[in-house]
Protein backbone atom coordinates (compact mmCIF):
# COMPACT_ATOMS: atom_id res chain seq x y z
CA UNK A 1 0.00 0.00 0.00
CA UNK A 2 1.84 3.49 -0.94
CA UNK A 3 1.46 6.36 1.33
CA UNK A 4 -1.39 8.73 1.43
CA UNK A 5 0.29 11.40 -0.29
CA UNK A 6 2.15 8.99 -3.33
CA UNK A 7 -1.85 8.15 -3.94
CA UNK A 8 -2.49 12.24 -5.20
CA UNK A 9 -0.03 12.13 -7.61
CA UNK A 10 -0.41 11.56 -11.17
CA UNK A 11 3.14 11.07 -12.53
CA UNK A 12 3.41 10.11 -15.89
CA UNK A 13 0.36 10.46 -16.18
CA UNK A 14 -1.29 12.21 -20.03
CA UNK A 15 -4.18 14.17 -19.01
CA UNK A 16 -6.26 16.33 -22.09
CA UNK A 17 -8.33 19.11 -21.11
CA UNK A 18 -10.71 20.45 -23.32
CA UNK A 19 -10.96 24.32 -24.41
CA UNK A 20 -7.61 24.84 -22.23
CA UNK A 21 -5.82 27.84 -23.50
CA UNK A 22 -6.92 29.71 -20.39
CA UNK A 23 -9.02 30.20 -16.76
CA UNK A 24 -10.05 27.06 -15.43
CA UNK A 25 -8.74 24.58 -17.59
CA UNK A 26 -5.68 26.63 -17.54
CA UNK A 27 -6.00 26.07 -13.84
CA UNK A 28 -7.00 22.41 -14.01
CA UNK A 29 -3.64 21.75 -16.43
CA UNK A 30 -1.52 23.79 -14.35
CA UNK A 31 -2.42 21.56 -11.32
CA UNK A 32 -2.09 18.32 -12.94
CA UNK A 33 1.71 19.17 -14.09
CA UNK A 34 2.23 20.21 -10.56
CA UNK A 35 1.09 17.01 -9.32
CA UNK A 36 3.42 14.91 -12.26
CA UNK A 37 0.94 14.45 -15.51
CA UNK A 38 1.94 15.33 -19.26
CA UNK A 39 -0.57 17.77 -20.51
CA UNK A 40 -2.35 18.24 -23.59
CA UNK A 41 -5.09 20.47 -24.61
CA UNK A 42 -7.03 21.96 -27.85
CA UNK A 43 -9.07 24.49 -28.47
CA UNK A 44 -11.26 25.67 -31.03
CA UNK A 45 -8.91 28.03 -33.37
CA UNK A 46 -5.28 28.46 -33.67
CA UNK A 47 -5.40 31.56 -32.22
CA UNK A 48 -6.65 30.55 -28.73
CA UNK A 49 -4.30 27.44 -29.40
CA UNK A 50 -1.42 29.72 -29.53
CA UNK A 51 -2.75 31.78 -26.54
CA UNK A 52 -2.34 28.60 -24.38
CA UNK A 53 1.08 27.51 -25.73
CA UNK A 54 2.78 31.11 -24.66
CA UNK A 55 0.83 30.70 -21.14
CA UNK A 56 2.00 27.62 -20.57
CA UNK A 57 5.40 28.61 -21.66
CA UNK A 58 4.99 31.87 -19.34
CA UNK A 59 4.87 28.90 -16.53
CA UNK A 60 7.51 26.71 -17.61
CA UNK A 61 5.85 24.09 -18.86
CA UNK A 62 5.78 21.93 -21.92
CA UNK A 63 2.75 20.82 -23.31
CA UNK A 64 1.12 19.28 -26.35
CA UNK A 65 -2.09 21.71 -28.06
CA UNK A 66 -3.70 21.61 -31.15
CA UNK A 67 -7.29 22.85 -33.07
CA UNK A 68 -9.84 20.18 -32.05
CA UNK A 69 -13.58 21.10 -32.57
CA UNK A 70 -15.04 18.81 -29.69
CA UNK A 71 -18.61 18.92 -31.49
CA UNK A 72 -16.60 17.81 -34.48
CA UNK A 73 -16.30 13.85 -34.17
CA UNK A 74 -13.47 13.23 -36.78
CA UNK A 75 -11.67 16.06 -35.64
CA UNK A 76 -11.83 14.48 -32.14
CA UNK A 77 -10.70 10.81 -33.17
CA UNK A 78 -7.76 12.79 -35.15
CA UNK A 79 -6.65 14.21 -32.27
CA UNK A 80 -6.74 11.46 -29.86
CA UNK A 81 -4.59 9.40 -31.99
CA UNK A 82 -2.14 12.12 -32.59
CA UNK A 83 -1.92 12.67 -29.21
CA UNK A 84 -1.33 8.72 -28.82
CA UNK A 85 1.51 8.84 -31.27
CA UNK A 86 3.18 12.01 -30.02
CA UNK A 87 2.66 11.94 -26.19
CA UNK A 88 0.70 9.02 -25.07
CA UNK A 89 -2.20 6.85 -24.19
CA UNK A 90 -4.92 9.71 -22.58
CA UNK A 91 -4.85 8.68 -19.01
CA UNK A 92 -7.68 11.67 -17.67
CA UNK A 93 -9.95 12.98 -19.65
CA UNK A 94 -11.22 16.99 -18.72
CA UNK A 95 -14.63 17.50 -20.40
CA UNK A 96 -13.65 21.31 -19.65
CA UNK A 97 -14.93 23.19 -22.95
CA UNK A 98 -18.50 24.80 -22.97
CA UNK A 99 -20.15 28.06 -23.39
CA UNK A 100 -23.51 29.73 -22.32
CA UNK A 101 -26.35 31.84 -24.18
CA UNK A 102 -27.92 34.35 -21.83
CA UNK A 103 -31.17 34.38 -24.04
CA UNK A 104 -34.92 34.54 -23.17
CA UNK A 105 -36.25 30.45 -24.25
CA UNK A 106 -38.93 31.99 -26.26
CA UNK A 107 -36.65 34.10 -28.01
CA UNK A 108 -33.81 31.50 -28.59
CA UNK A 109 -33.84 29.98 -32.07
CA UNK A 110 -33.04 26.53 -32.22
CA UNK A 111 -29.42 27.27 -34.06
CA UNK A 112 -28.43 28.94 -31.03
CA UNK A 113 -30.20 26.02 -28.58
CA UNK A 114 -28.11 23.55 -31.10
CA UNK A 115 -24.42 25.45 -30.49
CA UNK A 116 -24.96 24.96 -26.99
CA UNK A 117 -26.14 21.31 -26.75
CA UNK A 118 -23.29 20.46 -29.01
CA UNK A 119 -20.21 22.44 -26.70
CA UNK A 120 -21.57 21.56 -23.56
CA UNK A 121 -22.93 17.88 -24.02
CA UNK A 122 -22.77 16.10 -27.57
CA UNK A 123 -18.69 17.21 -26.79
CA UNK A 124 -17.96 15.48 -23.65
CA UNK A 125 -19.93 12.47 -25.14
CA UNK A 126 -17.53 12.56 -28.13
CA UNK A 127 -14.90 13.14 -26.20
CA UNK A 128 -15.07 10.20 -23.70
CA UNK A 129 -16.11 8.18 -26.75
CA UNK A 130 -12.69 8.56 -27.91
CA UNK A 131 -10.33 7.85 -24.87
CA UNK A 132 -12.79 5.09 -23.63
CA UNK A 133 -11.52 2.07 -25.38
CA UNK A 134 -7.89 2.60 -24.53
CA UNK A 135 -9.23 3.16 -21.00
CA UNK A 136 -10.87 -0.03 -21.20
CA UNK A 137 -7.38 -1.97 -22.49
CA UNK A 138 -5.43 -0.69 -19.57
CA UNK A 139 -8.15 -0.98 -17.26
CA UNK A 140 -7.25 2.77 -15.89
CA UNK A 141 -8.91 6.07 -16.36
CA UNK A 142 -10.54 9.13 -15.67
CA UNK A 143 -13.35 11.32 -17.01
CA UNK A 144 -13.97 14.47 -15.15
CA UNK A 145 -16.62 16.60 -16.32
CA UNK A 146 -17.25 20.11 -16.05
CA UNK A 147 -21.36 20.82 -14.57
CA UNK A 148 -22.82 23.45 -13.15
CA UNK A 149 -24.71 24.71 -10.36
CA UNK A 150 -27.14 24.78 -13.31
CA UNK A 151 -27.12 21.34 -13.35
CA UNK A 152 -29.38 21.23 -10.67
CA UNK A 153 -31.33 24.85 -10.06
CA UNK A 154 -32.89 26.78 -12.92
CA UNK A 155 -32.50 30.34 -13.74
CA UNK A 156 -33.74 32.61 -16.61
CA UNK A 157 -32.35 32.92 -19.62
CA UNK A 158 -30.18 29.95 -19.79
CA UNK A 159 -32.48 26.96 -20.83
CA UNK A 160 -29.89 25.41 -23.17
CA UNK A 161 -26.80 25.55 -20.78
CA UNK A 162 -29.20 24.35 -17.55
CA UNK A 163 -30.55 21.19 -20.12
CA UNK A 164 -26.85 20.71 -21.43
CA UNK A 165 -25.39 20.38 -17.71
CA UNK A 166 -28.22 18.59 -16.13
CA UNK A 167 -27.71 16.05 -19.10
CA UNK A 168 -24.10 16.48 -18.22
CA UNK A 169 -24.50 15.64 -15.06
CA UNK A 170 -26.67 11.95 -15.79
CA UNK A 171 -23.95 11.39 -18.82
CA UNK A 172 -21.44 11.21 -15.77
CA UNK A 173 -23.78 8.55 -13.85
CA UNK A 174 -24.00 6.75 -17.17
CA UNK A 175 -20.44 6.60 -17.91
CA UNK A 176 -19.91 5.45 -14.54
CA UNK A 177 -22.25 2.81 -14.82
CA UNK A 178 -21.54 1.39 -17.55
CA UNK A 179 -17.50 1.53 -17.68
CA UNK A 180 -16.53 1.50 -14.02
CA UNK A 181 -16.17 -2.57 -14.19
CA UNK A 182 -13.02 -1.32 -16.42
CA UNK A 183 -11.76 0.37 -13.02
CA UNK A 184 -12.65 3.33 -15.03
CA UNK A 185 -13.98 6.56 -12.69
CA UNK A 186 -16.24 9.26 -14.31
CA UNK A 187 -16.62 12.25 -12.12
CA UNK A 188 -17.74 15.77 -12.39
CA UNK A 189 -17.50 19.21 -10.32
CA UNK A 190 -19.75 21.63 -9.89
CA UNK A 191 -18.59 25.17 -9.58
CA UNK A 192 -20.40 27.88 -8.27
CA UNK A 193 -20.15 31.46 -8.38
CA UNK A 194 -16.24 32.27 -9.40
CA UNK A 195 -14.88 35.69 -9.32
CA UNK A 196 -13.54 36.20 -13.26
CA UNK A 197 -13.09 38.87 -15.31
CA UNK A 198 -16.67 37.48 -16.66
CA UNK A 199 -18.43 38.10 -13.63
CA UNK A 200 -16.93 41.30 -12.80
CA UNK A 201 -19.37 43.94 -13.65
CA UNK A 202 -21.55 41.96 -11.27
CA UNK A 203 -19.44 43.13 -8.44
CA UNK A 204 -18.74 46.30 -9.03
CA UNK A 205 -19.14 49.33 -6.72
CA UNK A 206 -23.10 50.97 -7.71
CA UNK A 207 -22.00 54.67 -8.67
CA UNK A 208 -23.28 55.37 -4.66
CA UNK A 209 -20.83 53.41 -3.44
CA UNK A 210 -23.24 50.49 -2.84
CA UNK A 211 -23.09 46.89 -3.40
CA UNK A 212 -24.25 45.71 -7.07
CA UNK A 213 -27.07 44.28 -6.23
CA UNK A 214 -26.87 40.95 -8.36
CA UNK A 215 -23.21 41.22 -5.45
CA UNK A 216 -25.27 41.45 -2.53
CA UNK A 217 -27.12 38.42 -4.05
CA UNK A 218 -24.76 35.90 -4.38
CA UNK A 219 -22.92 36.52 -0.88
CA UNK A 220 -26.55 36.32 0.42
CA UNK A 221 -26.98 32.95 -1.12
CA UNK A 222 -23.64 31.57 -0.20
CA UNK A 223 -22.75 30.95 3.18
CA UNK A 224 -19.45 31.67 2.67
CA UNK A 225 -20.46 35.08 1.59
CA UNK A 226 -17.85 35.24 -1.27
CA UNK A 227 -17.15 34.54 -5.01
CA UNK A 228 -15.32 31.44 -5.05
CA UNK A 229 -11.41 31.58 -6.94
CA UNK A 230 -10.29 29.13 -9.66
CA UNK A 231 -7.74 28.42 -6.95
CA UNK A 232 -10.70 26.69 -4.83
CA UNK A 233 -11.19 24.09 -7.74
CA UNK A 234 -7.94 23.19 -8.07
CA UNK A 235 -7.42 20.58 -5.57
CA UNK A 236 -10.14 18.27 -6.09
CA UNK A 237 -9.40 18.23 -10.30
CA UNK A 238 -6.43 16.71 -8.63
CA UNK A 239 -7.88 14.81 -5.97
CA UNK A 240 -10.47 13.50 -9.15
CA UNK A 241 -7.86 12.94 -11.39
CA UNK A 242 -5.46 10.38 -8.67
CA UNK A 243 -5.88 7.12 -7.97
CA UNK A 244 -6.86 8.68 -4.09
CA UNK A 245 -10.51 8.60 -5.63
CA UNK A 246 -10.12 5.13 -7.40
CA UNK A 247 -13.55 4.18 -5.54
CA UNK A 248 -15.53 7.32 -6.11
CA UNK A 249 -17.34 6.89 -9.21
CA UNK A 250 -20.51 9.08 -10.78
CA UNK A 251 -20.73 11.63 -8.51
CA UNK A 252 -21.08 15.57 -8.81
CA UNK A 253 -19.22 17.73 -6.46
CA UNK A 254 -19.99 21.43 -5.90
CA UNK A 255 -17.85 23.81 -5.18
CA UNK A 256 -19.90 26.53 -4.46
CA UNK A 257 -19.16 27.87 -0.94
CA UNK A 258 -22.43 26.25 0.32
CA UNK A 259 -24.77 27.87 -1.58
CA UNK A 260 -26.74 24.90 -2.86
CA UNK A 261 -26.92 23.43 0.89
CA UNK A 262 -28.67 26.61 2.20
CA UNK A 263 -31.86 28.52 1.41
CA UNK A 264 -29.79 31.91 1.99
CA UNK A 265 -30.53 35.23 4.31
CA UNK A 266 -32.05 38.54 3.67
CA UNK A 267 -29.71 40.75 1.06
CA UNK A 268 -30.72 43.72 3.28
CA UNK A 269 -28.90 41.98 6.17
CA UNK A 270 -25.24 41.71 4.53
CA UNK A 271 -23.09 43.74 6.29
CA UNK A 272 -20.87 45.92 3.28
CA UNK A 273 -17.77 47.00 4.78
CA UNK A 274 -16.67 43.63 5.32
CA UNK A 275 -16.00 42.57 1.82
CA UNK A 276 -13.04 43.37 0.29
CA UNK A 277 -12.32 43.50 -3.08
CA UNK A 278 -11.80 39.86 -4.38
CA UNK A 279 -9.12 39.34 -6.76
CA UNK A 280 -10.13 37.82 -9.93
CA UNK A 281 -8.86 35.32 -13.03
CA UNK A 282 -9.59 34.44 -16.00
CA UNK A 283 -12.41 31.65 -16.28
CA UNK A 284 -12.77 29.53 -19.59
CA UNK A 285 -15.87 27.49 -18.20
CA UNK A 286 -18.61 30.05 -19.65
CA UNK A 287 -17.74 31.89 -22.79
CA UNK A 288 -19.71 32.31 -25.79
CA UNK A 289 -17.83 31.34 -28.99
Amino acid sequence: MSGIIDQFKLTGKVAWITGASYGLGLAYATAFAEAGAKIVFNDINQDLVDRGLAEYKKLGLEVYGAVCDVTNEEQVNAFVKDVEEKVGTIDILVNNAGIIKRIPMHEMSKAQWDQVINVDLTGPFLCSKAVLPKMMEKGYGKIINACSMMSEFGRETVSAYAAAKGGLKMLTRNICSEYGQYNIQCNAIGPGYIATPQTAPLREKQADGSMNPFDRFIRSKTPAQRWGKTEDLMGLAVFLASPASDFINGQVVYIDGGISAYIGQDPNNLDESKFAEQETSEDVQVVDR
